[in-house]
């Protein structure tokens, strides 16, 4: 598979586990009279779950033996719980033992429970961007879900994320604690407010917010359960402190520590020959296949290796006769500047398909055709348009095949592609999620072949028959998926449209650009490190002042102690679990009046521009070519918008000096220049297209500056009189209602008092009525249909948009909003690289696309063609869509791209 994406950890509550097979499984034992329900229970949900999930980093956790901190709190706390049964309590050294004989990580920590070992561990895994998943039933643990955190319902198994835990509990997971709070816990004896039941508390907090603010008005409520509340508001603070997972707990281990190791069979052997597992003892012995319960494939294929020239050539002239077949390669590498072909596979009806490998090099591997002799057969058919291929993300293979000098054509369908434009939101668009969602087949993964962790294989190194069923399956599959999805496109014209002229024709642009590269200046970015360097080191001893003492600017809990606790600063806003923010916007606010945070903000700043690009990016350099080659993503951002990773170019800063000095790294080869087109206030432009409204249409087709046009009319002044504030002012207005910015949003971002915000507000909005028009059509019609679409009729769709909580809404209807504009923004810029890159390839002009950053181009040019090409770009690019204002196009040249920019 050549999808990359997040690697996962799973948090399994162990103890919650053990009771669930325990209370769940007939009380079994082997011959000695031993208990082994619980255990045959809790290995046969661990495998299940191995399976299905197929985790990189796993960790089982238990609670430790004794009191914890919440018992210092709460004498009582769980006093009410029965004692663990004699027969349980026998089986849980065996668990801990075969667990460890797995592979797999135990955690046990004195002093707190299982729940704050998995809060941590949970914060720390979304630092270093791990996919969560904490498997438990503990209702407590919702309260960590978000973002990348998602929970395993050990009941049905389903995931629950955000939304879910909203529908199983009516609040976020952001408010799990207060409700909680109210709720209280019987079996924990956590003391919630008397009769306060889930429909009461839910109630309480969608009216009031949050807890404090039911503290706040608890004088309002009526009745009993009134009563009840304000008897109780001594003891909330303790039952919140009590719900709270601790998520700072101090652990020996890091998330990426808890990888899977090898299995200890002998030890395995003799646990399961101990306590009679009979199926599993055969399983270790090889004398049955592994059939873990949840694999849902039970269809007969018919799959072949090819290590056979005549076989090779009777299915090259199946596929030569077909009038579509996929196909797909299996590499050394995820890099497609480093990969080397291990084999080729294609198929050309369900259930059938063929791999044919040419670089499968272990000890014993069959004898293979020659790479050289298969690529010579199947050069003129890769490179032949009228053969038409589908594949699964098919710039890959299609990169791969350009470093063995065949340049693929014929590229008709693309299911990573078919599935997003369909529904960009609907699933990752990965081949593993796309054949689960659409098609209810579990496919064989990479790690299922080739390993995990320290001890993965390369490709090549996999068995011939492991290598083969994989990479048939890809192609059988891949033919499947677009046998479902293309039907699906076709019966919403504009949608498969948008793929036929736009998505899968950027396939073979991309590639290029890819490949193409761009110059980095090694010796001018190390400069800059050691430059950095020297500035994060004043920075840091100029907070060490400020704070009276040295402490550790990286770490949010220090820098908590150090405002709130020693320096005594305003406690702005608080996180989920309580404690007081260090969060970006929660120090931005409190830089206006103290320095400390301003510091401990450049601190963060410099710190990630050194390790993100300046220190990173001469390791990306490629050693055979001397530039760096990002890859660029069709299927990532919802709204159409090219993403770029292995170097992210996307999210380089332009607004400070040492960004910009980033930029001027990316360098131009001697006697060429980089050239830098960018769009001029697209969204802008857009906005006035969609709305009609005359002011706007005006200003833009009487080339008026529109950010002094917009002040001119805010403030009422001429646009002589209109400053370089009142532009400041107007420009953040243009772009922040564009973007759904509130008259809160808006006063903090000008720095004036809400009730001018408002009457700025209101004023845009009198001057440019149909704007505001606009917005509440599109609000209305993403509450009818679900979705809002592009100019060219790209889908994005909002389900947030009638949901009941009000802040999942508001944020729904600004994207409802904010995407047209985005969505076409990237459309538009989609077409002029289709329509540059085919001038450029026709007319062979010595230059070429070397970058795709927001709404810009940078192409590559020799000094000799820039008049021509620049004269070229700006009209590809301003003909890239008809609006009813004209777009405009900033080019600049230079030798590096930050001079670039005009």
């Amino acid at each position: 598979m050549k999808n990359s994406k997040n690697k996962s950890l799973i948090l399994l509550d162990g103890t919650h586990y053990m009771y669930r097979a325990f209370h769940a499984m007939p009380p079994l034992s082997n011959a000695g009279g031993e208990a082994t329900g619980a255990l045959y229970g809790f290995l046969n949900m661990l495998r299940k779950l191995l399976w299905e999930f197929d985790p990189d980093y796993l960790v089982v956790v238990f609670d430790a033996k004794g009191k914890n901190f919440r018992n210092d709190l709460f004498s009582g706390y769980k006093a009410n719980r029965p004692r663990m049964p004699d027969e349980l309590r026998e089986q849980m050294g065996p668990i801990k033992e075969i667990i460890a004989a797995m592979g797999i990580s135990v955690l046990v920590v004195p002093g707190v429970e299982a729940d704050d070992v998995i809060g941590t561990l949970s914060t720390a895994a979304k630092i270093e961007a791990l996919d969560v998943w904490i498997a438990s039933g503990d209702k407590d643990l919702t309260q960590l879900v978000g973002g990348t955190v998602s929970m395993i319902n050990t009941v049905d198994g389903k995931i629950l994320d955000s939304d879910r835990v909203k529908e199983k509990f009516g609040v976020f997971p952001d408010r799990i604690i207060d409700y909680l709070s109210l709720v209280g816990d019987s079996v924990d004896n956590v003391p919630g407010v008397p009769k306060v039941g889930p429909k009461t508390a839910v109630k309480w907090l969608s009216e009031y917010g949050n807890l404090d603010g039911v503290i706040a008005n608890a004088s309002k409520i009526k009745g009993k359960v009134g009563e009840n509340l304000r008897a109780s508001l001594d003891r909330l603070p303790l039952s919140r402190e009590l719900v709270t997972i601790k998520c700072d707990v101090e652990i020996d281990v890091a998330p990426r520590d808890l990888v899977i190791g090898e299995i200890e069979t002998e030890v395995l052997r003799s646990f399961y020959d101990r306590f009679e597992f009979k199926s599993w003892l055969s399983e270790l012995s090889g004398e049955a296949a592994s059939e873990i319960p949840g694999k849902k494939n039970a269809v007969a294929v018919k799959y072949e290796i090819i290590t056979d020239e005549i076989r090779l050539d009777e299915w090259i002239a199946r596929l030569t006769r077909a009038p579509l077949f996929s196909f797909d390669t299996e590499t050394t590498s995820l890099n497609y500047m480093e990969a080397e072909l291990v084999g080729v596979s294609f198929s050309l009806a369900a259930d059938e398909a063929a791999y044919v490998p040419v670089g499968h090099d272990y000890a014993g591997a069959p004898k293979q055709l020659p790479v050289g002799l298969v690529l010579k057969k199947l050069k003129s058919l890769l490179e032949n348009p009228d053969h038409l291929k589908v594949g699964q993300n098919l710039k890959y293979d299609m990169s791969v095949l350009a470093r063995y000098d065949i340049e693929m054509c014929g590229i008709r369908f693309d299911t990573m592609l078919e599935s997003y434009v369909l529904d960009s939101t609907a699933t990752r668009h990965d081949m593993n999620s796309l054949a689960r969602k659409y098609l209810n087949y579990d496919t064989v993964k990479f790690t299922d072949v080739a390993g995990k962790g320290a001890k993965q294989i390369t490709f090549n190194k996999v068995d011939l028959t492991s290598a083969g069923h994989y990479a048939a399956e890809d192609a059988d599959i891949t033919l499947k998926l677009h046998n479902t999805l293309w039907p699906k496109l076709e019966k919403i014209p504009r949608l498969s449209r948008l793929f036929n002229e736009l998505e899968v024709r950027l396939v073979p642009v991309l590639s290029r650009i890819e490949r193409n590269g761009v110059m980095v200046d090694a010796d001018m970015l190390r400069n800059q490190s050691k430059r950095l360097e020297e500035k994060i080191r004043s920075i840091e001893e100029q907070a060490w002042v400020e704070a009276g003492g040295e402490f550790n600017l990286g770490s949010p809990k220090q820098i908590q102690g150090i405002l709130y606790e020693r320096l005594a600063l305003p406690i702005l806003a608080k996180t989920p679990k309580g404690q007081p923010s260090t969060s970006e916007a929660v120090l931005q606010d409190l830089s206006d009046n103290y320095s400390l945070p301003r510091l401990i903000l450049e601190y963060r700043s410099m710190s990630k521009l050194k390790s993100t690009y300046t220190d990173a990016l001469p390791t990306c350099i490629n050693c055979l070519t001397g530039r760096v080659h990002t890859s660029y993503h069709q299927a990532v951002a919802s709204t159409g918008r090219l993403s770029s990773s292995e170097p992210n170019l996307q999210n380089i800063p332009i607004r400070t000096p040492e960004g910009r000095r980033v930029r001027q790294a990316f360098v131009a080869p001697r006697g060429y220049v980089l050239l830098a087109a960018d769009y001029s206030q697209i969204e802008l432009r857009i906005m006035a297209h969609l709305s009609q409204d005359d002011g706007l249409r005006n200003a833009f087709a009487e080339g008026k500056d529109v950010h002094i046009s917009t002040a001119s009319e805010v403030f009422s002044l001429n646009t002589d009189s209109v400053t370089a504030d009142h532009r400041r002012s107007a420009k953040a207005i243009n772009f922040g209602l564009i973007y759904g910015m509130s008259a809160f949003g808006l006063a903090k971002q000008l720095g004036i008092d809400r009730s001018a915000a408002r009457d700025y507000v209101e004023t845009y909005f009198s001057r440019y009525p149909k704007v505001k028009k606009y917005m509440e059509s599109t609000r209305e019609q993403a509450r009818e249909q679900g979705f809002v679409e592009t100019v060219f009729g790209r889908r994005l769709y909002v389900p947030d948009i009638t949901a009941r909580n009000a802040q999942r809404r508001q944020y729904a209807e600004r994207t409802a909003i904010n995407a047209p504009m985005q969505g076409t923004a990237a459309d538009i810029i989609k077409r002029a690289m289709l329509s540059l890159d085919d001038w450029l390839e026709k007319n062979r002009v010595d230059a070429r696309i070397i970058m795709q950053v927001h709404d810009e181009l940078v192409l590559e040019v020799h000094q000799s063609e820039v008049s021509d090409v620049k004269e070229m770009v700006r009209n590809q690019m301003c003909g890239a869509a008809d609006l009813t204002v004209p777009l405009e196009v900033e080019i600049g040249e230079a030798v590096n791209w930050d001079e670039a920019h005009i």
